[in-house]
């Protein structure tokens, strides 16, 4: 449901984006570091959308790739600290009791 409410307000954005370039036709002069050219206004509007709409996600994709790698960092150590916690758990038991001890309350029933 989350995803496709964005989807949504994409499309109204984009819908948005899309009638404000279709009203400014009108030749601007764009002004280069080494010269200029006169390009429709409709282009510049939308170029200038795609490019900010690839930057963000750009962007969001390089901080999706950092959590992820940050993830299995966590669940690495999160499993060894586990294994850490068991083999623990396992020499606790095999420590208090071992199939040698004598029990004491047997003792004295045999005598």
């Amino acid at each position: 449901m989350k995803m496709q409410l964005y989807l949504l307000f994409g499309f109204v954005f984009a819908l948005i984006i899309a009638t404000f370039a279709v009203i400014n036709v009108g030749d601007v002069e764009i002004n280069y570091l080494f010269g200029t050219a006169n390009w429709p206004l409709i282009l510049v509007i939308l170029g200038s959308a795609v490019f900010g709409g690839l930057s963000v996600g750009l962007f969001g994709l390089i901080k999706v790739i950092q959590l992820q790698r940050q993830v299995k960092k966590l669940h690495q150590i999160h499993n060894e600290k586990e294994s850490w916690k068991a083999e623990e758990r396992r020499e606790t038991v095999s420590d208090t009791v071992t199939p040698t001890q004598e029990i004491p309350h047997e003792k004295a029933e045999d005598k």
